[in-house]
């Protein structure tokens, strides 16, 4: 009989899911994905296939924040409706770490009481991480779940790179740069290794670029410094969210413009970046691409300059620059962005394929470049899988 692995990725009013085939020598193959989307309101369940077929849909006329029956409703479709499969665990995408948590990790009661108590780190997205392992916990009990964590990648950072210049007291409650995206980061380094060694062993940064954005400096295949620090609000520009902001303007935003904190919290997170830029036009990069007005040229513009800029700082960090991968939606699948970013490092020896670029290419950089430019797509789901299967399977974590 087939075994399966599901993974699963909470939102505040979402939860997407991926299920892996496990097949001999423990190979994994994505057999379907899905959702269960506007949680709270009414509630929609949507499985498909690999070529896009629907294997199963459900809508319920109103619900509350409960995920116990809608996880319920999903798992017994896995476990009845999938030709046999065996679902053998659940793996989690948990959004924050904190200090400690350095690798995957089995749930279990007393682990569940330490992430509760990172929320105030993450108030944002830890409950909605949490959520759904409590609620399989109570509709299936004997089935194990394990915990990925998206700041794990980053937990070897020098010191230098974690430390804000606050008095230290802040530090000692956990107030330091974290980073984020680790598991696409994760993913990315372990595909780098495959399809380029010698690069993989070199410095390379990684730009995951989609709705949330970040870069990491990878030394050796190792993160050494990030752009996004204490929240994932921290760095690039990002679809909604604003980035590194100087904090005097919170200031000036609760002193002069007397915004509470909730209403700064709203303006930062989802009504900034690209969105904010382009007068409320997009947060959508394909939108944005397509608009001939000028204030989505702008948002576009400062898009790629703080892309430009930041690698410039991690360049310094690694000591030098060996390689670039453009991963995630926007840099998967946005040329002209790519385009843009590369002839702002000209500087460094990249050189564009234009060619390349265009067609989507794997090696996107000319043989004249001394920077090589590559894509890789990210899967964090494949990451999240393979990490519950060598929990499930008592292999430790690399």
């Amino acid at each position: 009989m087939t075994q399966a692995i599901l993974t699963l990725n909470a939102g505040s009013s979402s939860i997407k899911f991926s299920l892996f085939e496990i097949g001999a020598g423990d190979t994994m193959t994505l057999v379907s994905k899905g959702e269960v989307e506007s949680i709270g309101s009414a509630p929609h369940f949507i499985a498909r296939d690999m070529q896009g077929k629907i294997l199963a849909e459900r809508r319920w006329a109103k619900a509350d924040e409960d995920f116990g029956p809608l996880l319920e409703e999903m798992i017994a479709w896995i476990e009845k409706d999938l030709g046999g499969d065996t679902l053998m665990a659940v793996g989690h995408r948990i959004v924050h770490g904190g200090p400690d948590h350095d690798r995957p990790e089995r749930v279990t009661p007393d682990l569940l009481k330490l992430l509760e108590r990172l929320t105030p780190l993450a108030p944002l997205h830890e409950p909605h991480s949490l959520a759904p392992i409590y609620a399989i916990g109570k509709i299936r009990p004997q089935l194990p779940q394990v915990a990925c964590y998206d700041t794990a990648f980053h937990h070897a950072l020098p010191k230098v790179a974690t430390r804000f210049a606050l008095p230290r007291e802040f530090e000692a409650e956990g107030v330091r740069r974290y980073g984020f995206h680790g598991l696409s980061y994760e993913y990315i380094s372990r595909q780098l290794r495959k399809l380029a060694p010698d690069l993989a062993n070199g410095k390379v940064i990684a730009a995951h670029l989609g709705n949330g954005a970040s870069l990491c400096a990878m030394q050796g295949g190792r993160s050494i410094d990030t752009t996004m620090g204490f929240t994932a609000l921290d760095g690039l520009m990002m679809g909604t969210r604003c980035g590194s902001l100087d904090p005097g303007v919170v200031l000036y935003l609760e002193q002069e413009k007397k915004m509470t904190a909730k209403q700064v919290e709203d303006l930062l997170y989802r009504k900034s970046g690209l969105l904010g830029v382009s007068g409320g036009l997009a947060s959508d990069m394909r939108t944005l691409l397509a608009s001939q007005d000028v204030h989505a040229r702008e948002a576009l513009e400062l898009f790629v300059y703080r892309i430009a800029r930041e690698v410039g700082a991690l360049t310094s960090s690694l000591g030098g620059l060996d390689g670039i991968v453009f991963t995630a939606g926007i840099g998967e699948h946005a040329p002209p962005i790519r385009a843009w970013v590369c002839e702002r490092l000209r500087w460094l020896g990249v050189i564009l394929d234009e060619k390349a670029n265009a067609d989507g290419a794997d090696v996107i950089s000319s043989p004249q470049s001394r920077i090589a430019v590559r894509v890789i797509p990210t899967d964090e789901e494949a990451m999240i899988a393979r990490h519950t299967l060598d929990i499930v399977r008592g292999v430790s974590p690399a």
